[in-house]
């Protein structure tokens, strides 16, 4: 089995955020799609070890910023690869606020799209949010970013090494040591050993 064919599902990437008790967070996430048209209902899956996912389980509520083709590594790094545990995700990043008073970013996005939270699914890993649309506008007419797109002309390509271990293909990461231990998973994007390869 080849995992890397999962990558030819078209995706698109986003920030996904909510607020409870004043504290707002966000994450990058790719897996959101649009399931009825009435009502508008999307679906939204987050890995249960982000903040985010926490405080939409508690508030029912969430934001999505489209994030656009000019979105620089930097943001992915920023809402990515850190945890609003230990950072505000929203400082040095201008956004605005919806109707239910949650954060969206303003620039590096082609839309929003506001949201309540109607019902949840356990995937073992991830949490999947059934949610109706409250509100959505178009913010700029910049061309949404695709998975792919980012994997070709925003992620850093990783520099020939020669380290020994193995990469993951989803952020780059590398683990160095010659076996990967089967549960492993990355501290940076919470991928497990499927999505490493071999460094040679």
């Amino acid at each position: 089995m080849n995992p890397k064919a999962l990558f030819q599902i078209s995706y698109g990437l986003y920030v996904a955020a909510s607020k409870f008790d004043k504290k707002m967070n966000g994450c990058i996430v790719n897996t959101v799609m649009q399931i009825t048209d009435n009502p508008k209902q999307v679906a939204v899956a987050i890995n249960k070890e982000n903040l985010t996912c926490e405080i939409v389980q508690k508030s029912r509520m969430i934001s999505l910023s489209v994030l656009s083709e000019t979105a620089p590594f930097s943001l992915f790094e920023h809402f990515g690869f850190q945890s609003g545990r230990k950072t505000d995700k929203f400082i040095n990043y201008p956004f605005a606020l919806t109707g239910q008073d949650l954060p969206y970013l303003t620039s590096h996005t082609s839309a929003f799209i506001d949201c309540k939270v109607t019902n949840t699914i356990d995937l073992g890993t991830h949490l999947l949010f059934i949610a109706t649309v409250n509100d959505c506008e178009i913010i700029s007419g910049e061309k949404a970013m695709t998975y792919s797109f980012y994997h070709e002309f925003v992620k850093p390509q990783p520099a020939a090494s020669s380290a020994k271990g193995w990469r993951c293909t989803v952020c780059g990461y590398i683990y160095e040591g010659e076996e990967l231990p089967p549960d492993f998973i990355c501290p940076w994007c919470k991928h497990g050993v499927e999505d490493f390869e071999k460094i040679m």
